[in-house]
C-alpha cells in the first residue's frame, strides 16, 4: 500500500493530492493514509501535508529502491524486478540462492553489504548508503563458455554510464572500472550450468560512489578511491544505477542475441588502460612482465612477452598490472 500511495503522489510530483483521492483510489482509510505518510517520511521523503489541499512530495531521498529507480529506467528487461535491502551479506550470495525463482534481468541491491567479495574471493568493502552494491540475474540462452564475455559487455555499459555521468573512466581488462588511475568499480560475473546449457549468470557491480577518504581502508587508498573523492562531487546513487543499466541492455542483447560483441569490445579497446603498456601478468604462482597488444575481436587480452611470442589471454585466476603499480 505504501508504494501504490507513493506512485500517487510521484504521478503528481509537486503537485498536492487530496486524502479522499488516495483514499477512494485505493480504497484506504485516512487513518490509514496518515500512518503510511509518517513511513514514507522514517524512508527519508520530505512530505508536505495541508488541511483541505492534500500531501505533496516535496524530494524524494536517493535510496536505490524500485520506486526511486523505475522512473529512470529505459529498459524492457533490465530493473524490471528489483529486490532491495537495506542490509545484506552479499548480492551475489543472495542472487545465486534465489536466481531460479526470479525473473531474468531482476536487479538485487542493497544499501550495504557485510560480506561484499571481489574477483577471487577478496573482500569488498560495502559502506551504508555509500555506494552501489547490486546483482543482475541473467538468464542467456547461449553456451557457457561464452559467459566470461559478459564481465566485458558490462565493462563496457559502466564505462559509458559513467561517461553520461561527467566522469572520466579507464577499463583495466576485463572487470575494473579506473578513475585518475584508481579502482573505483569491480565486477563479478558468477554462473550456474550444465554441459551445453546456462541456468543463470550473476553479475555483481560494486561501485563505490559517495565513499569518502575515511571510508577506503588504509592498505587499499593507493589503488582503490571513489567517484566523489576524485570527481570532487557528490553523485545520485539512482542515477548511477539507471545509466549502467540502460547502458547494459543493448549492448547485452547485441550480444545474446546475434552473438555480436563488436560494441562492446570496441568501447574496451578505446578506454583501455592497459593497451599500450608493459604489464605485469599474474599466473597463479607465475609473474612474468609483457607488452598489452590490444583486445580481440574475442575479447581476449592480446600480450606480446620479452621473447616476442604473441598469445591471447583469457580471464579467469590470470591478473594483469602495470609493471610499477596497480594499474
Amino acid at each position: 500500500m505504501k508504494h501504490n500511495i507513493l506512485k500517487l503522489l510521484k504521478d503528481d510530483f509537486g503537485e498536492f493530492v487530496s486524502g479522499q483521492k488516495i483514499s477512494e483510489e485505493l480504497g484506504v482509510s485516512r487513518a490509514a493514509i496518515w500512518k503510511h505518510m509518517n513511513s514514507l517520511k522514517e524512508d527519508g521523503y520530505e512530505i508536505e501535508s495541508i488541511s483541505r489541499k492534500g500531501y505533496r512530495i516535496v524530494s524524494s531521498p536517493d535510496l536505490l529502491n524500485y520506486d526511486e529507480i523505475a522512473s529512470l529506467l529505459n529498459t524492457e528487461l533490465l530493473g524490471r524486478e528489483i529486490q532491495y535491502y537495506k542490509t545484506i551479506d552479499s548480492t551475489n550470495n543472495f542472487a545465486k540462492t534465489n536466481a531460479n525463482f526470479l525473473k531474468d534481468g531482476a536487479v538485487i541491491i542493497s544499501e550495504e553489504q557485510t560480506a561484499g567479495r571481489g574477483r577471487l574471493g577478496r573482500n569488498w568493502v560495502s559502506p551504508l548508503y555509500k555506494g552501489v552494491w547490486m546483482s543482475i540475474i541473467l538468464k542467456p540462452d547461449i553456451n557457457p563458455i561464452y559467459v566470461s564475455k559478459i564481465t566485458q559487455v558490462v565493462a563496457a555499459a559502466v564505462n559509458r554510464a559513467f561517461f553520461k555521468l561527467g566522469i572520466e573512466n579507464k577499463i583495466k581488462w576485463p572487470n575494473d572500472i579506473i578513475v585518475n588511475s584508481k579502482k573505483v568499480c569491480g565486477i563479478l560475473t558468477e554462473m550456474n550450468a550444465e554441459i551445453n546449457h546456462v541456468n543463470y549468470v550473476v553479475v555483481g557491480i560494486g561501485i563505490n560512489v559517495n565513499l569518502d577518504n575515511e571510508d577506503i581502508p588504509e592498505d587499499l587508498k593507493s589503488k582503490a578511491s571513489s567517484l566523489r573523492i576524485e570527481s570532487g562531487k557528490e553523485l545520485k546513487r539512482k542515477e548511477v544505477v539507471a545509466e549502467i543499466l540502460n547502458n547494459l541492455e543493448p549492448l547485452y542483447k547485441q550480444f545474446v542475441e546475434s552473438n555480436d560483441l563488436e560494441k562492446s569490445i570496441d568501447i574496451c579497446r578505446e578506454n583501455s588502460i592497459l593497451i599500450g603498456r608493459e604489464v605485469k601478468i599474474i599466473d597463479r604462482n607465475q609473474e612474468y612482465l609483457a607488452y598489452a597488444c590490444g583486445l580481440s575481436d574475442e575479447g581476449y587480452l592480446i600480450i606480446k612477452d620479452k621473447d616476442g611470442n604473441t598469445k591471447e589471454l583469457i580471464s579467469g585466476e590470470i591478473s594483469v598490472r602495470d609493471k610499477n603499480g596497480y594499474v
